[in-house]
């Protein structure tokens, strides 16, 4: 199953950084893919003659697919969720061109205001990114 992410997501290149879905269960996880080319801007110069993807990126990545798994939910349709914060933030291998990132998460709160997300992004099952994130309905 294949689900283009801006049915779901307000987000636009080039700051969709989440190229398809492949599950989405509405209110509690949603996984996904992000193919990266080398083409994106952001490799020119991090770091030039050795591209890697920044950190922050692969987060944000994990934020966009715990979205989706919120906004599938007919209760948060039509809502934003923003980054209220991420704890246990950790970085376990380099991404660069050529990979594609794997991106899970699972909702482990969920409420009329916001909630929390346990998420993982992985290269070929090795993983590179875990992180708790927290969002605010807006």
């Amino acid at each position: 199953m294949s689900i283009d992410p801006t049915t779901l997501l307000p987000h636009r290149p080039p700051f969709l950084l989440v190229d398809e879905l492949t599950a989405v269960r509405a209110g509690e996880g949603a996984s996904g893919l992000w193919h990266l080319t080398g083409d994106e801007p952001f490799f020119a110069g991090h770091f030039p003659g050795r591209p890697t993807l920044p950190g922050v990126l692969m987060v944000e990545a994990l934020a966009q697919v715990g979205a989706c798994a919120v906004l599938a939910d007919e209760r948060y349709a039509g809502k934003l969720p923003l980054f209220g914060g991420i704890d246990s933030a950790r970085f376990r291998r380099q991404v660069v061109p050529g990979d594609v990132l794997e991106l899970a998460v699972e909702m482990t709160t969920l409420s009329a205001r916001g909630g929390k997300g346990h998420g993982v992004a992985s290269v070929s099952g090795k993983k590179a990114c875990e992180a708790d994130i927290f969002f605010v309905i807006g």
